[in-house]
């Protein structure tokens, strides 16, 4: 393995703990990546403002990717790059993950739409990302320049059966996985999180084989997949861990923190 300049990490399940906060650890193992010269990057499947809180605590210089690479901000939150959902199939896809039962999220730039302020998670998510969404009747007039849909619901066998159904439906026009069990994520098909590590790596000039990253969810083995060293969270799933090189504590035993410390800068 390729010595590690850039370290990228998924935020929910991964760098936050379960109640969604950075610890001192946290904090203090980016600090000495920083004095490592190594850079630090996140991505997530938040729309920017969601990780706005992050910014400071963590001295970001890196791009972010939010919407899993949907799009990428500056750490000030200013655009750098959109991948939008073709606009011809956001109405299609909204009626798809309603005939699952699932309620629906719509994403555009810095807003969030729903329509049900009182479905399940919306709460959650609200206290999550810390800004509330705006509550729509019908989503007609917000088939343009959608970044992100997503199917919600508690019913994880339709969740999963959704999103074999997006991707049998829609094929390469999109990019459908969890982020949650029970989140389903619907993409532009460059917006994964494999498609952020090879972003960055053009970015920052950095072969992929000197990326690490960390993340516990199925949409972060597409990362696993295209970087030198993947470390899976002991909070993911078995699936997921076997599909990484590493796996570390789980988010809330000081997973993240560990993992830097011991496959990162260990002596």
């Amino acid at each position: 393995m390729s010595a590690i300049r850039l370290v990228l990490a998924d935020v929910d399940g991964s760098l936050v703990t379960p109640e969604k906060a950075l610890t001192d650890r946290a904090c203090a193992a980016v600090r000495r990546l920083h004095e490592a010269g190594i850079a630090f990057a996140i991505t997530s499947g938040r729309p920017p403002r969601g990780m706005s809180m992050l910014v400071e605590p963590l001295a970001l210089t890196t791009p972010i990717a939010a919407f899993n690479g949907g799009m990428f901000v500056n750490p000030d939150l200013s655009s750098i790059e959109e991948q939008t959902l073709p606009t011809h199939i956001v109405g299609p896809l909204i009626d798809t993950i309603g005939r699952h039962d699932l309620d629906v999220w719509v994403y555009r730039g810095t807003d969030w739409f729903v329509r049900n302020a009182n479905a399940p998670h919306v709460d959650r998510e609200q206290w999550t990302v810390r800004f509330p969404p705006t509550v729509v009747s019908s989503f007609e007039a917000h088939h343009d320049r959608i970044v992100k849909i997503v199917g919600v619901g508690d019913d994880l066998p339709a969740v999963a059966r959704c999103e074999e159904d997006v991707r049998k439906q829609f094929g390469d026009h999109v990019s459908a996985a969890r982020s949650q069990p029970y989140y389903l994520d619907v993409t532009h098909p460059n917006a994964n999180k494999g498609a952020v590590v090879r972003h960055l790596s053009a970015l920052l000039e950095l072969p992929s084989d000197r990326i690490a990253t960390i993340g516990d969810m199925p949409n972060d083995v597409l990362m696993f997949a295209v970087s030198g060293l993947s470390i899976a969270m002991g909070n993911a799933s078995s699936d997921v861990q076997r599909a990484a090189r590493r796996v570390t504590t789980s988010n809330d035993d000081e997973g993240f923190a560990n993992a830097i410390d011991r496959y990162v800068l260990k002596p």
